[in-house]
């Protein structure tokens, strides 16, 4: 074959491989290196927009940095003279990417999602420490070659983590299903939105069906915004809870309460095929996840009030009071009043008793004679003015 045939002067272009909304992938074959590729071309209508053309060259220049076992390897990049069109030339997956197993088998075992997933995370951790965020994690971009290794594909729309003016201010990139809920409202994506959506993708291959089932991107946000999708446990049996937490975590809709680097999340997914789930998040953080706010949070029980003081419960003896700190406080009216009335009678009780042994004497003194008689109604009168006096004063 000439090389007028080949595109770009040395690849010999076969079957596609995928489509997408913005490139074609299609197998090759480099008649220099002899060896297959995957060359993806951008779509035609979009050659002549300046901007969709400097993101395509974009990801060549970001992927082409990332030499990872776990990523797949760009090669070369530029532009076909004779027709135009943008390509990127990546190394060539032979395999199976995730969407084709599902397509397949309906669902995955939840070790063979684990296992996936933990490699992913190693390629992402590896792009993510060179700066690059590749925001379109989906099955699809997940190949499975016949070795069991995984290699993230389509940096298509990736871009450097701290350039974030390719694109328009609030427009959205990625597959909606796939999109965290900060991308879901147009905001910056960073590693935790990679993350989500690689949490997305075990959720769906454990499963057979996506978290959340959205007709279009406004749909999406909202189911986002009204919670955590149904537990994994509730729809496979075999998924283990620690399992199930560890991919929850990854699906949680702040950032900063998600995984916060790919190591992290693989540590978790490992770890849950001990039975070890993450540890739980804040209280507030938990109750955020779960799409309560502050008008909807349920209140604190509240202990039972007599009047204004709470009851205390009955433990052992009652507790002693405590001394007045300082001058004594004046009793309440009640009080006076209850020891006036004492005072009282104690005098009234006084002056009978009194007025009793003065007559038992007189009584005695007359039957037998041994005193002489005299008129006590003098001293009588006196001991009555006296106890008289007695009571005015205390009772005043």
């Amino acid at each position: 074959m000439s090389t007028e045939a080949l595109f770009a002067g040395r690849y010999q272009l076969d079957r596609r491989l995928g489509v997408g909304g913005m490139s074609t992938v299609q197998l090759a074959f480099d008649t220099r290196l002899e060896r297959h590729v995957a060359v993806k071309l951008l779509a035609e209508h979009l050659a002549a927009d300046d901007g969709f053309v400097a993101r395509f060259r974009r990801e060549a220049l970001a992927a082409a940095r990332l030499v990872h076992p776990n990523v797949v390897q760009v090669y070369d990049f530029g532009t076909d003279e004779a027709s135009g069109r943008q390509f990127i030339v990546m190394e060539y997956v032979e395999g199976q990417s995730c969407a084709e197993l599902l397509r397949e088998r309906g669902r995955l075992s939840p070790d063979e999602v684990v296992d996936i997933c933990a490699q992913a995370c190693r390629g992402l951790d590896y792009a993510h420490r060179n700066g690059v965020v590749h925001r379109d994690i989906k099955p699809g971009n997940l190949m499975v070659n016949p070795e069991g290794v995984v290699k993230i594909a389509d940096f298509g729309i990736a871009k450097a983590a701290d350039d974030s003016d390719i694109t328009r201010v609030g427009s959205v990139i990625g597959t909606a299903a796939y999109l965290s809920p900060e991308q879901a409202r147009g905001e910056p994506a960073g590693p935790p939105s990679d993350l989500y959506a690689l949490g997305v993708v075990a959720y769906q291959l454990i499963t057979g069906r996506l978290p959340y089932q959205g007709a279009s991107l406004t749909e999406l946000a909202r189911q986002q915004e009204t919670g955590p999708p149904t537990d994994l446990v509730q729809i496979v049996a075999e998924v283990s809870p620690a399992l199930s937490a560890a991919v929850m975590r990854a699906l949680t809709g702040d950032p900063a309460h998600r995984y916060q680097s790919a190591p992290e999340m693989e540590a978790a997914l490992r770890a849950a095929e001990e039975g070890i789930a993450p540890p739980p998040l804040p209280t507030a953080a938990a109750t955020v996840a779960l799409g309560q706010t502050d008008a909807t949070r349920a209140m604190p029980p509240q202990p039972r009030t007599l009047g204004h003081q709470p009851l205390q419960p009955v433990t052992g003896a009652p507790p002693r009071r405590r001394a007045a700190a300082g001058p004594v406080a004046a009793a309440p009216p009640a009080a006076r009043r209850r020891g006036r009335g004492r005072t009282l009678f104690a005098f009234l009780l006084m002056a009978i008793i009194v007025a009793a042994l003065v007559f038992a004497v007189i009584y005695l003194a007359d039957m037998t004679g041994g005193v002489q008689t005299r008129d006590y109604s003098g001293d009588l009168q006196q001991v009555f003015d006296e106890l008289r006096g007695a009571i005015r004063d205390n009772t005043r």
